[in-house]
């Protein structure tokens, strides 16, 4: 088990990428945090968990509040005594035309998916220093974080912050031996992309823009945030990597 021993919080972790990135880290040996905001959500994912033979813990959490993540990082080290891994998973996405999107509409993307992905990040990062015991964090930001996408210009500038975040904490942080990288996927099918999904014209004219033709399924976009959690990316720091079937290459 490649992260046995180990200790990982997921952001936005009952639902869709980040459950699938909870449960599969569990089955690699770790012992995992999950938050969100749906507490029933959270303790039916930790119920999956503790069915395979897992550790978990779940947390009711906003991550724009500062006084909440430092509860959380709090009750993690408290409990597991380190925090080797956080991947901030939690996110919005609203569609709107750019000419339409309110204020209120930009300062909840801004607060939820790239604020508390440093609040989380640096709160993280600060354990991690003081246990001296280095770790990996990873930004799960968006192939619209790369090429933009209409009608979701609040969501694409917070993917884009997200990977610049990164790289800024992986130059800094290298010395204290944590390692941070973006993840970008592309489609991939949850509960925001049912409805499309649902739309056989609307899926398969979306579908022409991916060369393989198909949409991802949240358990390969956890299958790369493994590789990014334990030793076989040992000196991977700084990077974006995307998951997306080939959709970037084509758009480009």
């Amino acid at each position: 088990m490649r992260l046995s021993g180990k200790v990982a919080l997921v952001t936005g972790g009952s639902h869709g990428i980040g459950q699938a990135v909870v449960l599969r880290y569990a089955r690699e040996g770790a012992k995992v945090a999950l938050c969100g905001r749906g507490k029933a959500a959270l303790e039916e994912t930790v119920a999956l968990i503790r069915e395979q033979g897992g550790e978990a813990l779940a947390f009711e959490t906003d991550v724009s509040d500062k006084g909440q993540v430092d509860r959380l990082i709090d009750g993690i080290v408290e409990q597991w005594g380190r925090l080797d891994i956080v991947v901030n998973n939690a996110g919005i996405c609203e569609v709107s035309p750019f000419l339409d999107i309110t204020e209120d509409q930009w300062d909840r993307h801004m607060n939820i998916n790239l604020k508390g992905a440093f609040l989380v990040s640096q709160r993280a990062a600060r354990e991690m220093v003081r246990l001296g015991s280095g770790g990996s964090i990873i930004q799960m930001s968006s192939v619209n974080g790369i090429q933009a996408e209409s009608d979701q210009v609040h969501y694409n500038t917070t993917k884009g912050g997200m990977i610049n975040l990164s790289m800024s904490m992986a130059l800094e942080l290298a010395e204290h031996g944590i390692r941070v990288n973006a993840l970008c996927p592309g489609f991939i099918e949850t509960r925001l992309t049912k409805p499309l999904i649902d739309n056989p014209p609307a899926i398969a004219d979306y579908l022409r823009t991916v060369p393989m033709k198909r949409v991802g399924q949240p358990e390969e976009i956890a299958s790369a945030a493994l590789f990014l959690a334990s030793d076989d990316s040992s000196y991977v720091t700084g990077t974006s990597m995307v998951v997306d079937g080939g959709q970037l290459i084509k758009l480009s």
